[in-house]
């Protein structure tokens, strides 16, 4: 290990274990490669972490704390060797319980998988390892990764950290938990119609859907496929763009990565930003609106100028859209499974499924027509704009007792996604978008800021996040933790 810097001892007070569980990845990797930190401490922190708040909070499905503690010794010895090293390396992260991990159990939230172990990595978890990150275990997800609560027959309702009582949202609300109350400090998730942008704004973390390709989905059964995506669950923006760096770039194995946009060039100055808390497409609740509103007005007297606009988008070819290709991929992919266990799937999959099933092939090709239409709307808007603010969610955190959100203040939901619209619309763009902590409720609930950048625009978005974090959108403690650290 160099010796250019002195370390810092140990027991140094801003290292103490319930300082450390708050810390975002970016100041631990910096301590670990100083030596002031070890991954074996840390991993022990974020241990005993889970081991205190868990069993209320319910993140985690499975926890593999022998496994964590070897890698983490491995990679202190890799620190103190002076040998090059990934850069995550000794960083405790989670895996949602949807990815396939080789060797760790991974049930997808099902009890027909539930003693599951995957002989094999996906890749996403393969590059993670490689970065030299040590996966603590497996979080929470609803089944399939398939409803609004993030429960399923063998684990939940995860609770949410700000409020135990209310929902951290579906379906990467494992994995936000675990990040928001400082069980990891990264976590893995996966977004189709707004898994990850929901939990992070439901949490009030961060959550980064990057652009269609930059994180290759290997294995996936339908080659071309551009619909479900992984995405990062962080405390810090600059988190996210430490994870995403790890883990971007082809593999030849999904068409689609070779594809994918390169980073945007030079860094803006004088930022386009166009804001619109409903897109014209969804009704959002009154709460979250005055959040949002709030919100403007924070940036406006901070000097950056906003336009009232939005892409233009059918609502109900936008819907049409994305319920279509979804559930026809759920059909596609869980039919047989269906056919053999109906009768213990949750009733959220099982609608999925089952309307999935008997769409014609004009309908299909109707809805790649649609969201073909719907790509160029937002191709064309931001030919004029760098950055689209509106919400994560257009309901603040509902309690757990609720089972699916079929109403926002007296309106009536379509159907059981049709509270999704404000971020399914997004996903249906394939455009890089970012959940940012934006404020909180009258009751002290968090709502997200949901911001989105232009084709192949990921590092613009990134850059744009971190100003507005450090106007003070930005990472708290949750207060619960808060009382209970």
């Amino acid at each position: 290990m160099s010796t250019d810097s002195p370390k810092v001892p140990l027991d140094d007070a801003s290292l103490q274990p319930s300082h450390l569980c708050q810390v975002d990845a970016s100041d631990l990797t910096a301590a670990l490669r100083s030596g002031r930190l070890s991954a074996s401490r840390l991993v022990d922190a974020s241990l005993a972490r889970i081991e205190q708040r868990d069993p209320s909070l319910r993140a985690f499905i499975t926890v593999c704390a022998q496994e964590a503690r070897q890698q983490a010794e491995a990679a202190d010895r890799a620190l103190a060797s002076g040998a090059p090293a990934g850069p995550l390396c000794g960083l405790p992260i989670a895996i949602k319980d949807n990815t396939r991990t080789a060797g760790l159990r991974t049930t997808f939230g099902s009890r027909a998988y539930a003693d599951h172990v995957p002989a094999a990595d996906d890749l996403v978890v393969s590059r993670l390892r490689q970065a030299g990150a040590i996966i603590l275990g497996k979080t929470n997800t609803p089944e399939f990764a398939s409803g609004a609560v993030c429960t399923n027959a063998l684990c939940g309702p995860t609770a949410n950290p700000w409020n135990t009582l209310y929902s951290t949202g579906g379906s990467s609300g494992g994995s936000a938990a675990a990040v928001a109350d400082g069980m990891v400090a990264l976590a893995q998730g996966t977004d189709m119609g707004g898994s990850v942008r929901t939990p992070a704004s439901f949490c009030h973390i961060v959550g980064f859907r990057p652009s269609l390709g930059r994180i290759p989905n290997v294995p996936k059964s339908s080659l071309w496929s551009a619909f479900g995506m992984h995405g990062l669950l962080t405390r810090s923006v600059r988190d996210a763009a430490l994870m995403f760096n790890a883990i971007a770039g082809p593999d030849p194995r999904d068409p689609l990565s070779m594809l994918g946009a390169q980073p945007s060039g030079a860094p803006h100055r004088a930022w386009r930003v166009a804001c619109s808390a409903d897109l014209g497409v969804t009704a959002i609740h009154s709460d979250v609106r005055a959040v949002f509103e709030s919100a403007l007005d924070r940036l406006r007297h901070a000097g950056m100028p906003l336009t009232r606009e939005h892409p233009q988008t059918n609502a109900d070819a936008v819907r049409h859209a994305f319920l279509t290709l979804g559930t026809a991929g759920a059909y596609y992919a869980h039919h047989e499974l269906y056919e053999k266990h109906r009768d213990q799937l949750t009733p959220s999959f099982r609608w999925n499924v089952e309307r999935g099933a008997g769409l014609s092939a004009q309908e299909l090709l109707l809805a790649e027509q649609e969201r073909g239409q719907v790509y160029q709307s937002f191709q064309q808007f931001f030919e004029h704009h760098d950055i689209l603010v509106t919400v994560s969610a257009s309901v603040p955190p509902f309690l757990n007792s609720i089972t699916d959100v079929t109403e926002i203040e007296g309106e009536p939901m379509r159907d059981i996604l049709d509270y999704l619209r404000i971020t399914y619309l997004v996903s249906l763009t394939g455009l890089p978008c970012l959940s940012l902590p934006g404020g909180f409720t009258a009751d002290g609930l968090p709502v997200g800021l949901q911001l989105v950048a232009g084709p192949g625009r990921d590092a613009q978005l990134l850059e744009f996040a971190q100003h507005l974090e450090q106007l003070g959108f930005a990472y708290q403690v949750p207060t619960s933790s808060r009382a209970q650290a």
